[in-house]
Parts: C-alpha cells; sequence; structure tokens
C-alpha cells in the first residue's frame, strides 16, 4: 500500500510538472507581435519560418489589417520592385483570380482583389508555419518590461511573455503603455528641415475612411435616405457640373465609381475627393471614444452611397453584406492613413528621400524596404483644410526605409512597425502604403529571429545580416526599377549601391517615380566613391584611369594580392562570374563592376555600417 501510494504521489507529481511546463511552454514565446495587420502578419509568417517561436496577437478574426479588415484591398506602387513577401502574396492572388491581369480591374492600382480573398490566402499561409500562434478576437491591455516582455490581454486575463516584443498596432498603441517618446501629427519645417512642412508643429492627422464594398446587384437597392443627408456635401466629388470653385481635378462619374473596381463586380469606395474621408483625431482615445467617432465616419459613408444611388445614378451598387463578417456591411476597422510615430534610432525625413547621398547620413546604406509612390497626404475633410499645406502627391523618387527607423530609442529587443516606425510627418505620407509596410513586417521578422538565434539584443545584429537575409529571400534593400529581382546580378548590384560605391539616379517622371542603377552603361571613373573605404585605398594600388575590362580585372586581384599571367586567366575568372562579352580593351560596364567588386572583394560583408550609414569596421584595416 506504502508503495502504490509514492507511485500515486509520484505520477500525480509528474502530472503537475507536465501541465506546468505546458502552460509555461503556452504562455513563453520568443517573439510576441501585437497586431496581425499588413505588416505583423508578414512579421510573424516570417520570424516563425526562420525558427523563432512566434505569437500573434489580433483584435479581430481577419489577418491583413488594412489590406483586408479596412477594405482597402488595392496595393499602392511597388509594381515594379515587388519585394520578398510582397510578391508570395501577389502570385498567390494570381493563383486566386487566374492571371496578373485579372487583378488590373480599377485604375487606382494595378493590384485589386476582394478584403476577403486577401483575408483567407494569409491565414493560409499562416496556418502552414509551425512555430507560429495566433490569438483572434484578443487585445494588449498591459504590457511591462523587465528581463522579458509582460504582456496581459483581456482574453481571461492571459499574461503572455516574450524576449522580443513587436508593435504592430494599428495606431502604435505598445508605445505609450511602455512610456516610450512619440510625435502625432504634423512637424514643423526647423523640426527636420523640410522646407515644406508648415511653419509651426501641430496635432492635425490624415483623414481616415470608413470604406465601403459595394457590389452590383443588377437592380434597385437603394438605401433609407441617412439621417443629415445634405447632396452639397458631396456634390464636388465628381465633375457635377455644379463645381466651378474647386482647386482639385474632378473626374467623372463613371471614373469616380471604376477607381476601386474589385473582381466579381464589387467597387471599393475609398474616395478622396469630397467622398468618405472623416477628419478625427482619435490617437489618444480610449476605446470607447474611438468607436463613437468612427460610428460617425460610417454614417459619412452611409450618405456618401446614397448620394452615388440618388444623384449619381448608380442605385444598382449597394453593399455588400457578405464580404464582411459584420452586422453592418462595413469592414471590422476604418481605414487609419496614420498614428503615432515612434522616436527611433534614426528618423526617415523628405530630404533623405529626396537626396540620399547629400545628407549628413547615409541612410540609404540600411535599406530594409522599398517604396516608389508619392508624398500623398488626405486633409480635404479637415475643417481648416485651405489653410494646410498643399502636399498632394507631392513627386520623390523610389527611396529606401532604414533600419534604424524600427528600433526605439531608450528600450530593448522592442520593434515598432505598421505606421508607427520613425519617419518624419511628411514621409509618413509614402511609408504608409501597404508594399512598404508589408516589407517592413518581414524585415522586422529577420531581425527579431537573428537576435533570437544568435541570442543577443536586435541593437546587436548587424544591418548588414539583415539585409542579407532580405536579399536571399528576393527581397529589395535599395529602389532600384531597373534591375529585377530575376536578373542573375541582381544581389551585387544591389549590394555595391548599398556601399555608395555606385550610385544612383533618382527620377520622377509625370506619376513614376524611380530609382535607376544603369547597369548596362559604361562606367565613368567619376561615378565611383571609395573615399572611407580602407580595403581600397593603397599608393600600391591606384585605381586606374581607364576603365578597361582588363584594368578593373588587374586592379580588383592586386587588392586581393593576385595577379594574371596570361589572357586565358582574364577570360576565366570573367567567365566564372557568369560575366559575357569578353573584350579585354573594352569599357567596362555599371554592373560588370558591380559584379566583380562584389563576388571578389564582397566589400558589404567585409565592412560594418551602423545604423547611420557610417562605415564603422572593415576585416582588411
Amino acid at each position: 500500500m506504502i508503495r502504490s501510494f509514492k507511485t500515486g504521489i509520484l505520477h500525480f507529481s509528474a502530472l503537475i510538472l507536465m501541465l506546468f511546463n505546458s502552460s509555461c511552454s503556452n504562455t513563453n514565446f520568443d517573439i510576441i507581435i501585437v497586431g496581425g495587420g499588413t505588416s505583423g502578419v508578414v512579421s510573424a509568417v516570417q520570424s516563425s519560418r526562420l525558427g523563432s517561436k512566434t505569437l500573434l496577437i489580433e483584435e479581430t478574426d481577419w489577418l491583413g489589417g488594412m489590406l483586408t479588415s479596412a477594405g482597402v484591398s488595392a496595393m499602392d506602387g511597388n509594381y515594379k520592385m515587388p519585394s520578398g513577401f510582397l510578391k508570395e502574396f501577389r502570385d498567390s492572388l494570381v493563383s486566386h483570380y487566374g492571371h496578373l491581369d485579372s487583378l488590373k480591374t480599377g485604375w487606382v492600382s494595378n493590384i485589386m482583389f476582394e478584403p476577403s480573398i486577401g483575408d483567407r490566402i494569409l491565414k493560409e499561409i499562416a496556418k502552414s508555419e509551425k512555430n507560429l500562434t495566433i490569438k483572434y478576437g484578443t487585445s494588449v491591455s498591459e504590457v511591462e518590461k523587465k528581463e522579458k516582455f509582460i504582456i496581459k490581454t483581456n482574453q481571461n486575463s492571459s499574461i503572455y511573455k516574450s524576449k522580443i516584443l513587436i508593435d504592430a498596432t494599428e495606431l502604435g498603441d505598445l508605445i505609450p503603455m511602455l512610456n516610450l517618446t512619440y510625435l502625432v501629427g504634423m512637424d514643423s519645417n526647423k523640426r527636420f528641415k523640410e522646407d515644406i512642412a508648415p511653419e509651426f508643429s501641430n496635432n492635425i492627422i490624415q483623414d481616415l475612411t470608413y470604406v465601403m464594398i459595394l457590389k452590383d446587384f443588377e437592380k434597385d437597392m437603394t438605401i433609407k435616405k441617412p439621417i443629415n443627408y445634405n447632396k452639397e456635401e458631396f456634390i464636388c466629388s465628381y465633375n457635377s457640373g455644379h463645381c466651378d470653385n474647386t482647386s482639385k481635378k474632378l473626374w467623372s462619374k463613371d471614373k469616380l465609381i471604376n477607381y476601386g473596381k474589385l473582381p466579381n463586380k464589387k467597387y471599393m469606395v475609398n474616395w478622396p475627393i469630397n467622398g468618405n474621408d472623416y477628419y478625427t483625431n482619435s490617437i489618444e482615445l480610449s476605446d470607447k471614444q474611438r468607436s463613437l467617432n468612427y460610428e460617425k465616419a460610417k454614417q459619412k459613408s452611409l450618405r456618401f452611397l446614397y448620394f452615388i444611388q440618388t444623384e449619381m445614378n448608380f442605385n444598382n451598387l449597394s453593399i455588400d453584406y457578405d464580404e464582411f463578417p459584420s452586422k453592418d456591411g462595413f469592414p471590422l476597422m476604418p481605414y487609419h492613413r496614420e498614428s503615432r510615430r515612434s522616436k527611433g534610432k534614426v528618423t526617415l525625413t523628405l530630404n533623405d528621400i529626396k537626396l540620399p547621398y547629400s545628407q549628413e547620413n547615409s541612410l540609404y546604406r540600411t535599406g530594409i524596404a522599398v517604396g516608389d509612390y508619392p508624398v500623398d497626404h488626405h486633409h480635404g475633410a479637415y475643417s481648416n483644410y485651405s489653410n494646410l499645406p498643399k502636399l498632394d502627391f507631392y513627386p520623390v523618387p523610389s527611396y529606401s526605409i532604414p533600419l534604424g527607423s524600427l528600433i526605439p530609442e531608450n528600450i530593448d529587443n522592442f520593434i515598432v512597425i505598421e505606421k508607427s516606425i520613425s519617419v518624419s510627418n511628411l514621409v509618413n505620407g509614402t511609408s504608409r502604403l501597404q508594399p512598404v509596410v508589408m516589407q517592413i513586417g518581414q524585415s522586422s521578422g529577420f531581425l527579431a529571429s537573428l537576435a533570437i538565434k544568435n541570442k543577443k539584443n536586435i541593437d546587436q545584429i548587424n544591418v548588414r545580416d539583415v539585409q542579407l537575409e532580405i536579399l536571399k529571400n528576393k527581397g529589395y534593400i535599395l529602389p532600384y526599377v531597373d534591375v529585377d529581382y530575376e536578373d542573375l546580378n541582381f544581389i551585387s548590384y544591389q549590394k555595391i549601391g548599398a556601399c555608395g560605391i555606385l550610385r544612383s539616379e533618382g527620377l520622377n517622371i509625370g506619376w513614376e517615380n524611380k530609382t535607376l542603377f544603369y547597369p548596362n552603361a559604361k562606367l565613368n571613373i567619376n561615378q565611383i566613391y571609395l573615399e572611407n573605404w580602407t580595403m581600397f585605398k593603397s599608393d600600391k594600388i591606384p585605381f586606374p584611369e581607364k576603365v578597361s575590362i582588363k584594368n578593373i580585372l588587374n586592379w580588383v586581384y592586386k587588392i586581393k594580392e593576385k595577379s594574371f599571367s596570361n589572357e586565358s586567366e582574364y577570360l576565366e575568372v570573367w567567365t566564372s562570374l557568369s560575366l559575357s562579352d569578353f573584350n579585354l580593351e573594352r569599357i567596362i560596364t555599371r554592373g560588370e563592376f558591380s559584379v566583380l567588386l562584389d563576388k571578389i572583394t564582397d566589400p558589404f560583408s567585409n565592412v560594418n555600417i551602423d545604423y547611420y550609414g557610417n562605415l564603422i569596421s572593415s576585416s582588411n584595416d
């Protein structure tokens, strides 16, 4: 009996231990990401793919945020730079709809889809990741930073812990919970020395929108006239013939409707010109106060719908109640264009984008995401709009987001993504776009997982190591629209450009914002920047005045303390690098020079950089 009693105690103790360990296992993670939006879901997928035990906490039952839950199912920009996960998502849409051209249904975007399909695709991708746990219908009530982050949620007061925490919320809600510094609203022109910024800072943010997904029912679907409806509120949303005093270009009613045309006879209504944009600054409000403001935004959208049906004669269009799991047929959340902006290791400003090579810092060297959309600010619904800076589609070249803008100051192992990265208010007008935000999320997954894998804090991870992960996954770190990721030498061009040894040209041509690398152009000696590169500095190995293939090969090999004895050796090296058109006396191209420098000397990996883009060490020093 005694033996049996002891055995029972042992079994009971083992059971308690097993349950305890199971509980610890279910509440302890390497990485916790709060917010399953456009950046959060990608961050979670990427970190789990690299082996990190990841928890994603999402308030709704959907994934994708502004792309899906907010109904803005139109990808703006990056059509020529489908970087990393962005391409994976696009290809999944193509698989669903049958062809890339099937996504070109509206004129606002080349990639348009039904929000519910986007949610389904993201869930299918996330479901396949064995290291990823998702808690739907869950919000965070408290966050505490000790040795680990301690996160308390509203789901049975559950508590989770992790070494690394990522804020992917729509409004940067974890930032104040951790008592960190942040900015809201417009910056004065003195803060970041941006010429087009207002003279004084203010707390005015961009309009939000409660998007509507309409469907063609092929019959009269006119809704009941909304309270406080007045057609004058929307009479200048299109060229109705009653708007002589507007400064904005007005489109036809057909253009307005087809702006957001989706597959399967559906229409996204997200119309900024006297349409359903709505001004409210709800960032610092409680959830209850926010909800009241969001309801007002819905009512404006309903008034606009009634206008579309009665004044524009589209009474066959009405809300598709099957698109979202909501009682009123509206998206699960409004479309937020702006949020808190954290104070990061670096802050990307408009000057860094316009003239990346003329700044005190070389942030372009630290790029982890790229964008090519104009600076697009929505302020038309603000009551004093006429006195605000005019920021509609301010032209910029394509650009890179620096790694340091994801890492806040004065805290370890906390990453901020989505629309709350460290940028100026002006830059937020372009960095907020879905393709950029998606890449930011993927890069945060790389950064966090590298820290877990190497048992380091995130600020101890080399910028170059994060960039290498991006490049290995067919991502862009520099925004070259003339070099496709499928190019055999894509990575070499990206790496040498990120060193700053060869520079690119930023252009704005009409609607297009470009940065061109010109890989097929002849190399000009005046285009090479080797200052501060001690690995290339030697009185015995001067850079050749004539940049022929022979001279460049000799120069590169002397750096490696090697030399050529005959022409066949030159040819052997040239062909081993998959280069063609061999002619020793020919002027080398920029692309060929990049390949030689990258493959033979590899300055990208041999010289580390800091968050500002400064060269900080070299294995050859």
